[in-house]
């Protein structure tokens, strides 16, 4: 299925956050921003990847476009129809059109059921055809992701990593849905495992005119799968734009970071620069003013990265190309002494 311009989910200045208790005893209360004034689009028959290291809010904002957990702000559109402020009850026959492909396939199944059970649970909860036509539906769908009818009776223990998310790929697959979340579906599979996993979504994605949001923090494992990535930093888009042009010319700094720290062999003899910036990440319960990337950004100016926030805005030639960021880079790839604007101890890059 090609990707077309119609959205099939939108989020429009979607913001979450989580309350949590501080201090030895407790008596204080904070709020983590998870994700903050998040605007996305979703279009149908497209995979979009978010990408960012750990605790940057993509996970969060999956969950949040499939309306598993509520906004604190802002509203999710499927299909056209807000879904931010439905009951659980008013959801429900959305959620056949939506699902979700979970990142451990180990914990992800009930180890108590059958994969007969498993794959055949959401006929159940949905009502939507007898025993005797599920049983038949759930047969089907394992020789769809590549399994045996044999393998219906058997229980999760009994099969490998990549067996498994097979099985919560036939799952996700039962009520025919428009809409997958793959929250990293190959992290916890072997290389070699990985390859087939993909290669099982890209057909099924072609076969069932499936819409994919793949979550991952893995650029290679994008580049494979995705035809647009948005970039994650601190619960915010930074980056956004189609995949190939995320690596051919990335526009934040931070995008450039990760892209630099993905592996490959180099086939002329050049050195591979590893773009290497200091400082930790900030805490979500406290995110810096301003620009949330400029306490650890080669690239930031004091006076005006730090305390103006910027906004996404088009590349100048590519309005599908946009990024937040006050001093995007011109060209790459890039050194090590051309992202310096500054020379302090928490800004520093290396090569390595």
């Amino acid at each position: 299925m090609s990707p077309t311009a119609e959205p099939i989910v939108e989020l429009e200045h979607v913001s979450k956050e989580f309350p949590v208790r501080q201090g030895v005893f407790a008596r204080g209360r904070a709020r983590v921003h998870a994700v903050e004034d998040v605007t996305l689009t979703v279009n149908r028959g497209e995979t979009l990847g978010i990408v960012g290291e750990s605790g940057c809010g993509k996970s969060t904002t999956a969950r949040l476009m499939l309306r598993l957990i509520d906004p604190t702000a802002g509203t999710i559109r499927f299909e056209g129809h807000d879904i931010s402020k439905l009951s659980h009850r008013q959801l429900r026959p959305m959620r056949r059109e939506m699902q979700m492909i979970f990142q451990d396939p180990y914990a992800s199944l009930n180890p108590r059921k059958t994969v007969e059970q498993i794959v055949g649970q959401p006929f159940a909860v949905h009502k939507v055809t007898s025993a005797r036509e599920a049983k038949l539906r759930v047969h089907e769908l394992l020789e769809v992701v590549g399994l045996a009818r044999e393998h219906a009776s058997r229980y999760p223990h009994e099969f490998s990593g990549g067996q498994r998310q097979r099985i919560g790929i036939a799952r996700a697959l039962a009520l025919n849905p428009k809409l997958i979340v793959c929250d990293e579906p190959v992290s916890a599979l072997d290389v070699s495992v990985q390859a087939q996993i993909l290669n099982l979504l890209r057909s099924l994605q072609d076969e069932f005119n499936l819409t994919y949001v793949f979550i991952s923090h893995d650029l290679s494992v994008m580049r494979q799968i995705c035809s647009r990535i948005a970039v994650m930093y601190l619960g915010r888009v930074v980056e956004l734009a189609e995949s190939e042009r995320i690596f051919e010319q990335p526009r934040h700094p931070y995008t450039a970071v990760l892209i630099s720290a993905v592996p490959r062999l180099s086939v002329d003899g050049t050195r591979h620069e590893r773009i290497v910036v200091g400082g930790d990440v900030p805490s979500p319960i406290d995110p810096p003013s301003g620009c949330v990337f400029h306490p650890r950004c080669p690239r930031a100016r004091p006076g005006h990265c730090d305390t103006v926030e910027p906004v996404l805005e088009p590349t100048p030639g590519d309005a599908s190309h946009i990024a937040a960021c006050h001093y995007p880079l011109e060209r790459w790839p890039v050194d090590g002494s051309e992202l310096r604007y500054r020379e302090d101890d928490q800004a520093r890059v290396g090569v390595e």
